[in-house]
């Protein structure tokens, strides 16, 4: 294993030695106040009504309660939807979202990375350019295209407008530069066509860019609330994110307890996916960038 010099020191990040103390010392109570808005987030949705509204705020419940998490699921027996609709539907548009947007990236960046066409690199700087864009700043034509194709009230209202990611299309593409020709020459003489040469050698070489694109396209997908507000007026094809900002709105203290157990519902999935993803991820924004 190569070992980095350091001052006349031995880093080895695999092993632990004296010389990192000075590391721990500075990245161990950094990692403690990072953690506190996670902790507070998950105790938030077990405390009682008194516990939330106190002033100074309580960090750990002294008894905690699931009570919050049966008032949401009765808020259903009102509005005549329950909770999990919202959650199951949240889940299948992520889903597919994610299985789209990984095929478009993929396929995309190989053919920008490893193919020769014409206006191979106008098409680059589209994408580069496209990457400026503000969401709100395509909300109108979105809106027109949603409306015109008539996809309202319909599951693609909620998947198209997310199937194309400049972000991620430009990470697959860095990475899969850093391929050499020489494997997919080798694939090629084996008589292997490119979908076969996508299979077996780009999608095994390229897993930590796929997580990360994996990653985005989730979290775009699942914390988005434009889709349920604007192009879906059927309450049972809305997703959960827009159910808990409605919730959030309502002028009732009382409220408090339930909006704390919505907003964990809808933040466990993201902290689960990244904290396993998480190494993959910074594995491709490291070499996103070296050619």
């Amino acid at each position: 294993m190569r070992r980095y010099k350091f001052r006349g020191s031995n880093i080895d990040p695999k092993h632990f030695s004296r010389s990192q103390l000075k590391f721990y010392a500075v990245l161990i109570p950094l990692s403690l106040v990072m953690l506190v808005p996670v902790v507070f987030i998950v105790f938030h949705a077990f405390k009682t009504l008194p516990e939330i509204l106190a002033f100074p705020p309580v960090l750990i419940p002294a008894r905690p309660t699931f009570m919050n998490f049966r008032w949401l699921m009765s808020i259903g027996n009102v509005t005549g939807v329950p909770m999990a609709r919202y959650f199951i539907n949240s889940v299948i548009v992520a889903s597919i979202t994610i299985i789209f947007s990984l095929i478009i990236s993929i396929l995309g960046a190989y053919a920008l990375s490893k193919k020769n066409f014409k206006l191979k690199n106008t098409f680059f700087k589209i994408n580069q350019a496209a990457l400026m864009f503000v969401p709100i700043a395509v909300t109108v034509p979105r809106f027109m295209l949603i409306m015109n194709m008539g996809m309202a009230n319909s599951w693609w209202a909620h998947i198209l407008p997310f199937l194309v990611m400049p972000v991620g299309l430009f990470l697959m593409k860095q990475f899969i530069d850093q391929i050499p020709d020489s494997l997919l020459e080798a694939a090629r003489i084996d008589g292997a066509n490119d979908l076969t040469v996508i299979r077996r050698v780009i999608i095994p070489l390229s897993r930590p860019a796929i997580a990360t694109v994996a990653i985005l396209a989730f979290q775009m997908s699942w914390g988005n609330v434009e889709a349920s507000n604007n192009y879906i007026t059927n309450e049972s094809m809305r997703t959960l994110a827009p159910f808990v900002v409605s919730l959030s709105q309502m002028d009732n203290p009382l409220m408090a307890g339930v909006v704390a157990a919505a907003g964990l519902i809808l933040f466990v999935p993201n902290l689960i996916i990244f904290v396993i993803m998480q190494s993959q991820m910074m594995n491709t924004m490291s070499h996103s960038g070296i050619k």
